[in-house]
């Protein structure tokens, strides 16, 4: 771990002096930035800390599928439980509390869950035009959720006036994986059209095979089905993390029609499924030494989208610019299981409509903007199940996940946002969002569970804000420090559920959770210089009120019951944490010769509970982590040699009772861990370019935090990409 800290030692020295001494006068390009206000603005005029990666950086980095791409991007974690997952963590928040985004129209629904998330990689990389990560909370322009931050991603657009074609196929070692998909772009004068299409297909992951920190990591037992029979036979590869392969297709349709240099239409529409996923870290479990389970998979997990934007610009009034979206969304997951020697085969079904209207507004009169809004959605979950007998095929009754007489959330809110240019050193920004939250949740059949109540019902009020004041002087140093608070209401999942969460533990609904809020204190600084070297440090204070978190609790006066099958520990979701978070980040890029630069950047979270005696950690914290790295680029040919690296997890700084795998862990936590990497492009011709990567060179044996499933070993990667 030396060597990438006394290159960022390096770089901190270095940037005072090699910086200052290159005289090249390059434009600084302004980067312009939407997730802040809902409109285009200037990144440099928003006081929140903001990750662009750019359509070109994203086909550079050439990940599987989004959650690669994050993974690689500064201050951002990603979590994964199977080879078709990926989590990511900002600042200490995961899954439900990190708002994902899609051209404006959140994707977090009734049923996300406080654990970790795969619906990231439902998304697909080659359809991107941007991804934007916004850290700390966003509430006032997103709503509930958003306590760690916001991802928006930005797909491509149809152009008017073009025609074009483009293509790319992808394999990479480690999983066998092969991509390949098309897109097309047909546009005149007023109307364009635009189509992307995708298919993965991924096999089992190999592992590294080196430096070992856990046996346990090794997937030594295989389950086979032979007559009726389940027989568990050794892994002959024991590297290859068998049960994790899947593949996925990612089809988006647009339509754009340009009545007038005021006026716009745009239809969108993005579907995206996946074969069956196994659920590795469940497949890897031991019971007695012998897998716990012959089958845990999800589904194909099902993610359509259909939404019409109307963007107005140009016109006097109440405002210069609008933008409508209607959206209708439909989510459907499954999750199966059955446990070794059983012939019963758990189905649990859940599908999600969501209709959502976004209306902002923007205004400008002289030195300030004021952009103001509405947003409504509504959430039907239908949550169905039944148990497979795969030897007769006979079903039978199974209890539902989720409330099997249906489930609905309704929320409304008014958003307000102000921005004042004092002085062209000082810009002011503030904001208000009152937010109101309903559900409820309906337990017709009460068989498998006899609750004292049919009816769940939440009526929520919620109000966020934020201030930010910049300054700007004349040597390129700019300063930040913003004010802000979030709030999430309690979904379907938070309040309704009925799930084994950790083997032997099951959690039964309770009725009076409420919201939960962040208050939190940001300042930002950032150094610019004359050949584009910049500088920027970023460091916060997080109080983290009304947390929800799982503690034990009773059913029907009973501290354990029966659960498929094993008497569980019950538990209950309750607004019982109070916490701090406080953490840095830093990055430097540094350009020292024609065409060359050295960037590095680097992450620290801490964070504990105060209302539990003694002290306890939070959960979701990752550990120190970051990258270092060197690129040459010119018009044909990048190439760039990097380090990607964590910091050790101890044991003492898992919540015990969390969602922090830490049965994954070594007896001493989780192994820092560091990888060597490089990637290249050469523009062979004006159409095709060619990519080659290698990733994890030294084939490093190692977990991300909290991940349930190792990560690639040494992994080769080809790519070609042609427009036309």
């Amino acid at each position: 771990m030396r060597f990438p800290f006394a290159l960022l030692f390096f770089c901190l020295i270095a940037t005072s002096t090699i910086a200052q001494q290159t005289k090249k006068d390059t434009t600084v390009l302004k980067e312009v930035v939407i997730l802040a206000s809902r409109f285009p603005e200037k990144k440099e005029d928003v006081a929140q800390q903001i990750q662009i990666i750019k359509k070109d950086r994203i086909q550079q980095l050439n990940g599987a599928n989004p959650a690669d791409i994050l993974q690689q991007t500064p201050g951002v974690l990603v979590q994964k439980s199977q080879l078709g997952g990926g989590s990511p963590i900002i600042r200490g928040f995961e899954a439900n509390k990190v708002l994902l985004v899609v051209d404006g129209v959140r994707m977090n629904n009734a049923i996300y869950r406080g654990g970790h998330l795969q619906n990231v990689i439902t998304l697909d990389n080659e359809a991107l035009e941007s991804l934007e990560v916004g850290f700390g909370p966003s509430s006032v322009s997103y709503g509930s959720d958003a306590l760690g931050g916001v991802i928006h991603a930005h797909t491509k657009n149809p152009d008017l006036n073009r025609t074009s074609i483009g293509a790319f196929s992808r394999y990479a070692s480690a999983a066998k994986a092969f991509s390949t998909g098309l897109s097309a772009n047909y546009g005149r004068k007023n109307w364009a059209v635009f189509t992307q299409l995708s298919f993965s297909d991924f096999n089992d992951l190999r592992q590294g095979g080196r430096n070992y920190k856990n046996d346990a990591w090794k997937t030594k037992y295989l389950v086979k089905r032979e007559g009726n029979q389940d027989v568990v036979a050794n892994n002959p590869n024991p590297d290859v993390q068998s049960a994790s392969g899947y593949q996925q297709v990612d089809l988006m349709q647009k339509w754009l029609y340009r009545s007038s240099d005021r006026v716009s239409h745009l239809i969108n529409l993005q579907y995206s499924t996946s074969s069956d996923v196994p659920r590795y870290d469940r497949l890897a479990q031991l019971q007695n030494n012998q897998p716990r389970f012959a089958q845990w998979y999800y589904g194909p997990q099902k993610r359509l989208l259909a939404a019409y934007q109307l963007k107005l610009q140009g016109f006097k009034g109440w405002f210069d610019r609008s933008n409508i979206t209607l959206a209708y969304q439909d989510v459907v997951e499954s999750r199966h299981d059955r446990r070794l020697n059983n012939v019963s085969l758990n189905n649990r079904i859940e599908e999600v409509g969501v209709y959502s209207l976004n209306a902002d507004f923007s205004k400008h009169w002289g030195a300030q903007e004021l952009s103001y809004g509405l947003e409504l959605s509504h959430n039907e979950v239908a949550s169905s199940a039944h148990r497979l007998n795969i030897n007769t095929g006979v079903r039978s009754g199974l209890d539902t996940r989720y409330p099997d007489g249906g489930s609905t959330m309704t929320s409304a809110a008014l958003f307000l946002a102000h921005r004042w240019e004092l002085h062209p050193k000082w810009l002011l920004s503030s904001g208000f969002r009152l937010n109101k939250v309903q559900l409820e949740a309906l337990f017709n059949d009460q068989t498998f569970f006899p609750f004292p109540f049919n009816t769940v019902k939440q009526n929520n009020l919620a109000w966020s804000g934020n201030v930010g004041l910049i300054y700007k002087s004349e040597n390129r140093w700019r300063f930040s420090l913003l004010g802000s608070t979030g709030f999430r209401a309690p979904n379907v999942d938070d309040l309704a559920k009925v799930f084994e969460s950790v083997p032997g533990n099951v959690i039964v609904p309770n009725p009076n959770l409420k919201p939960e809020y962040t208050y939190n204190l940001e300042l930002s600084m950032e150094k610019r210089f004359e050949n584009q070297s910049r500088f920027q440090f970023n460091t916060f204070y997080t109080w983290y009120r009304d947390a929800i978190t799982t503690q034990a609790t009773t059913f029907n006066g009973q501290t354990e019951i029966m659960y498929n099958g094993e008497l569980s520990k019950v538990t209950s979701n309750v607004n019982a944490n109070q916490a701090y978070l406080y953490g840095f980040s830093g990055s430097i890029d540094l350009f020292i010769a024609k065409h060359i630069w050295l960037k590095n950047d680097a992450t620290y979270t801490f964070a504990r509970i105060t209302s539990t005696s003694p002290i306890q950690p939070l959960d979701h914290i990752p550990p120190f982590f970051g990258s270092s790295r060197i690129a040459y680029e010119n018009q044909k040919f990048q190439a760039e040699f990097f380090i990607q690296y964590n910091g050790w997890k101890r044991l003492k700084d898992y919540q015990p009772n969390g969602e922090d795998n830490l049965p994954q862990a070594t007896p001493n936590g989780m192994p820092a861990w560091q990888t060597l990497n490089f990637r290249s492009a050469y523009q062979v011709y004006k159409s095709l370019k060619l990519q080659l990567a290698l990733e994890n060179i030294l084939d490093q044996n190692y977990r991300v935090f909290a991940s349930g499933i190792s990560a690639p070993g040494r992994n080769f990667i080809i790519s070609l990409r042609g427009n036309f």
